[in-house]
């Protein structure tokens, strides 16, 4: 039987393969998973992403299922509460920007009507085909993730430097960054073919 191509940082860990496998560089058009996504990509840097997906369960029940409007009316009780709890990343800077990020993405919701819209007009709605062939190719950040990381923060949000925005902007598809090796590559093209565009 012929073995399955991966992109090499999948590594052998099931959960890590399965987040491959089913959910990284499919393209969200939800609003609840692009906050979560977010808010996970922030709370990773400077740790490793096989930490904060351990941790992804953890995440959704401290954070009221990642609701962003439930999560920009946290109190500093709440804030509090967080700081205490040993199934998150326990960072005052983090925590405080889960919040602060909440109360931004809600005002983008507002002006947008999501934050899909505001997001895919970056790319007029269709994923970008990265086509790396090896990892030393994928890029830490684009000129597309530095203009995002500009107008987030420009909006309030923290934690989005361009090499965590371009890592989200990976793992929700607007790029299709799997390796061309990859099994993943060749679905998620054929699909980009197959789908219609996000709410515009």
């Amino acid at each position: 039987m012929k073995a399955v191509k991966r992109c090499t940082w999948a590594g052998e860990d099931p959960l890590m393969r399965r987040y491959h496998d089913e959910q990284w560089g499919v393209p969200v058009h939800d609003d609840r998973l692009l906050f979560e996504m977010l808010t996970l990509e922030g709370a990773q840097a400077g740790l490793s992403w096989s930490t904060i997906l351990n941790k992804r369960e953890n995440y959704r029940k401290a954070l009221a299922g990642f609701d962003p409007a439930k999560v920009g009316r946290f109190t500093a009780k709440d804030r509090a509460r967080l700081l205490r709890d040993e199934g998150i990343v326990r960072n005052r800077a983090k925590v405080e920007s889960v919040v602060k990020n909440a109360r931004a993405f809600g005002e983008v919701q507002a002006e947008f009507g999501s934050f899909d819209r505001y997001l895919w007009a970056y790319v007029d709605g269709a994923p970008v085909d990265g086509r790396r062939g090896t990892l030393r190719d994928v890029p830490a950040k684009t000129d597309l993730a530095e203009a995002l990381s500009k107008d987030l923060k420009r909006r309030g949000f923290n934690f989005v430097g361009p090499t965590i925005v371009y890592a989200f902007l990976q793992a929700v598809g607007v790029v299709n960054d799997h390796l061309t090796t990859c099994f993943r590559y060749r679905e998620l093209a054929r699909a980009r073919g197959r789908a219609r565009p996000g709410p515009r």
